[in-house]
């Protein structure tokens, strides 16, 4: 996988949150790159040489609460609007006007609700792994209070502060490791074997995580990297984030069913519970991404979709940016 070369850029711009890290290479028109959980700017080491090559001004930030970006106190500090106005003040303080946004995983959702939200400052929005669903519907903590049955959903194991983060603080970087094995294409846990988005009874999440192999795309200074940025932050922060869901639900009581018109792209892994729990949502694109330029499923990706396929992702990516108008 390519890495970001030595004249990289590192630097904290203000924002709402305080401060924003960010990572950036190249000139041009500015992308703007935001990650998933459990994630860094680093997810994206293989897409800023490559857009920074193809003459755009790559910058991949690290979202409020993780890295070295700030990390407030208040759970509600981490509510979809924040992360919103952190990249709109983020393309300002890189002295521009607008941006095109891409993301992945949780990225993908701050993304296409920062186009939402901040049209006239996001200008094309790129979405990864997770496909865009307009807020609507009952309260998210009851849908997904609803699902596995006797088992929990990850997202409702993730709620209560202190619970998850009792179970993957102790081990982070062995924690993290089994995550990002259990949701890449080479690694996951194979048909029959329990489902690691579900918890049982008086479990954890880790008991369903596979042990002992790294995915493919992960090294060990990979893992290094990683484990590094939680070890020093804690996962509150990031955590935060899925506390906050029936929060955005009320915030964007305003944009109920709406459509984001920009020009889109939409990546999905053909593994990735994502891309398969949510079709109905990308076959529902024609109505709510109406400005979509194109949707691929990768067949055979697992969820960690730019590092598990990063020629196949920059190939796609880089040719929807060259289709944007100028």
């Amino acid at each position: 996988m390519p890495h970001p070369a030595p004249d990289v850029i590192h630097r904290s711009v203000p924002s709402p949150a305080g401060r924003i890290h960010l990572v950036e290479q190249g000139t041009g028109p500015l992308v703007l790159l935001v990650h998933g959980f459990p994630e860094s700017w680093y997810s994206w080491r293989g897409q800023l040489p490559v857009l920074a090559a193809a003459g755009y001004r790559a910058a991949a930030v690290d979202v409020r609460g993780y890295g070295r970006s700030s990390k407030p106190g208040q759970t509600d500090a981490y509510r979809m609007l924040e992360l919103v106005e952190d990249n709109a003040a983020v393309v300002h303080a890189l002295g521009e006007r607008s941006a095109v946004i891409v993301g992945h995983d949780w990225g993908s959702a701050i993304a296409a609700n920062s186009a939402l939200v901040r049209p006239d400052v996001f200008t094309a929005v790129g979405l990864l792994s997770v496909p865009y669903a307009p807020r609507g519907g009952p309260r998210p903590s009851e849908i997904f209070a609803r699902m596995g049955g006797e088992e929990e959903f990850y997202v409702s194991y993730f709620q209560e502060p202190g619970r998850a983060e009792a179970e993957i603080e102790p081990d982070v970087r062995g924690w993290l490791a089994g995550l990002y094995a259990a949701l890449s294409a080479d690694t996951m846990p194979g048909p029959g074997t329990p489902d690691p988005h579900f918890v049982g009874r008086g479990g954890t999440l880790r008991d369903r995580f596979p042990a002992g192999r790294l995915p493919a795309w992960l090294g060990e200074d990979d893992l290094d990297i990683y484990a590094g940025e939680f070890e020093r932050t804690g996962m509150s922060g990031p955590l935060a984030r899925y506390r906050n869901m029936d929060r955005d639900w009320e915030d964007l009581a305003g944009f109920d069913g709406a459509p984001v018109t920009q020009p889109s792209l939409f990546i999905g892994g053909g593994l990735d519970a994502s891309t398969t729990w949510l079709a109905d949502a990308i076959e529902a694109y024609p109505t709510t991404l109406p400005g979509l330029v194109s949707s691929h499923v990768l067949d055979g990706c697992g969820h960690w979709i730019q590092q598990e396929r990063p020629d196949e992702v920059n190939r796609i990516l880089t040719g929807w940016l060259a289709s944007l108008p100028a």
